[in-house]
C-alpha cells in the first residue's frame, strides 16, 4: 500500500520514547552499584552503542525490511535462528509494554491517588492499541508530542540541577566518600563497574525498535533516528545521573530507586516540579507502549510473509496499519 512515510522527527518518536525512558531509573541502577562512577559508566554505555550503531546501520540498510534482529538474523544465519530471534524480541516487546503502562499508571496514582493501577494498567494499554490501529502516522503525531514533552522536561532537571548546585546544596562529597563502601560491597572497582554497565544497558532499551519499522520511514531516515536516540542517551542519562548524586544521599537515592527522578525533582524544585515529572513519567512510559505496539507490527507481519506465523496476522487496514496484530498483542 502507498502511503506516506515517516520523516526522521515521527521516526525518533516512535522509538525515542523507549529509550530515553530509561532515565527515570537508569541513575539509580548504575548509582547503586558504582556510586560516583555511574556517569561515566553510563556515558561508557553510549560509546559502546556508538559503534552498534554503525554496524546496526550498514546492516539494515543492506536490506531495508521490516523485522529488526530477525531480519538481520534470517540473512546470515538460519530460518530457525532467526524465528528465535524474533520470538525472544516479540517477549521482549510484550514485557516493556505491560511494564511501561504499570509503571506509567503507578507514577500517575502518586498525584491522583483515584486512579486504579490495574484497571489503568489495561485501559492504557487498550488505549495505545486503538491508536496504532488508527494508522501510524497519526500514532507518530501523539508520539512526537510526548518526545518534545520529554526531552524538555529532561532539560528542566539539568537546569534546576545546576541552581541547586550553584546555591551549594549538594550531597557529591557525601556520595564520594560512600563510593568506597559501595565498591567494597560489589567486590572491588572492576566488579563494581561490570554490574553497573550490565545493569544499566536495560537503559538502551529501544535502540533496536526503529529496524521494526523501517518500511515505513522515508529513505535516509533510519539511519537519523539511531544518531537521534544516540545523542540522546549520550547526553541525558549521564548528565541526570550528575543531578541525582549532587541532590540526595546515597540511602535516599536506593530508597525512592523507583520513582526516582521524582524524588530528585522535589529536592531541586519543589512539589510543583515533582508533580511535572510524575506528569511527565506517565506520558513517556505511555509513549514506550507505542513504541511495543509499532515495533511488533513490523516484526509480526515480516514473520508471517516468511510463514513463521499464520497468514491470518498479515491482514493491514486503510491506514496502513495491522489491527490483528495489535489486538492479538493486546
Amino acid at each position: 500500500m502507498n502511503h506516506k512515510k515517516l520523516n526522521q522527527f515521527y521516526a525518533t518518536a516512535i522509538c525515542g520514547n523507549d529509550i530515553l525512558s530509561s532515565t527515570l531509573y537508569v541513575s539509580g541502577i548504575a548509582i547503586i552499584f558504582a556510586g560516583i562512577y555511574a556517569p561515566l559508566v553510563l556515558l561508557l554505555i553510549a560509546v559502546i552503542l556508538f559503534f552498534y550503531k554503525s554496524v546496526y546501520t550498514e546492516v539494515v540498510e543492506a536490506l531495508p525490511i521490516n523485522g529488526g534482529a530477525y531480519n538481520c538474523l534470517l540473512n546470515g544465519t538460519s530460518k530457525t535462528i532467526a524465528a528465535i530471534a524474533g520470538i525472544t524480541t516479540f517477549l521482549s516487546y510484550v514485557a516493556t509494554a505491560v511494564l511501561s503502562a504499570k509503571v506509567g499508571v503507578e507514577y500517575l496514582h502518586t498525584i491522583i491517588n483515584a486512579v486504579p493501577i490495574i484497571m489503568g494498567t489495561i485501559v492504557l494499554l487498550l488505549a495505545f492499541a486503538l491508536l496504532v490501529i488508527m494508522g501510524i502516522k497519526d500514532s507518530a503525531k501523539v508520539a512526537l508530542g510526548i518526545f518534545i514533552f520529554h526531552v524538555l522536561t529532561l532539560t528542566a532537571v539539568l537546569f534546576f540541577g545546576l541552581i541547586s548546585f550553584l546555591q551549594g546544596h549538594s550531597y557529591f562529597v557525601e556520595n564520594f566518600a560512600r563510593t568506597t563502601q559501595i565498591i567494597q560491597t560489589q567486590g572491588g572497582f572492576i566488579s563494581a563497574i561490570y554490574l553497573a554497565f550490565s545493569a544499566s544497558l536495560l537503559g538502551i532499551s529501544g535502540f533496536e525498535s526503529s529496524a521494526n519499522f523501517v518500511e515505513e520511514q522515508e529513505k535516509g531516515v533510519f539511519r537519523k533516528t539511531l544518531r537521534n536516540m544516540l545523542i540522546g542517551v549520550a547526553i541525558f542519562n549521564p548528565l541526570v545521573a550528575l543531578v541525582v548524586l549532587n541532590s540526595m544521599p546515597f540511602e535516599a537515592i536506593v530508597s525512592a530507586k523507583d520513582f526516582l527522578l521524582a524524588d530528585v525533582a522535589h529536592a531541586i524544585g519543589g512539589t510543583a516540579f515533582q508533580y511535572w515529572i510524575a506528569i511527565d513519567a506517565f506520558l513517556v512510559l505511555s509513549g514506550a507502549v507505542l513504541t511495543s505496539y509499532v515495533g511488533v507490527s513490523g516484526l509480526i507481519s515480516r514473520m508471517t510473509y516468511d510463514s513463521c506465523l499464520p497468514s491470518f496476522f498479515d491482514k493491514i487496514n486503510k491506514k496502513g496499519s495491522y489491527p490483528r496484530i495489535v489486538i492479538g498483542f493486546f
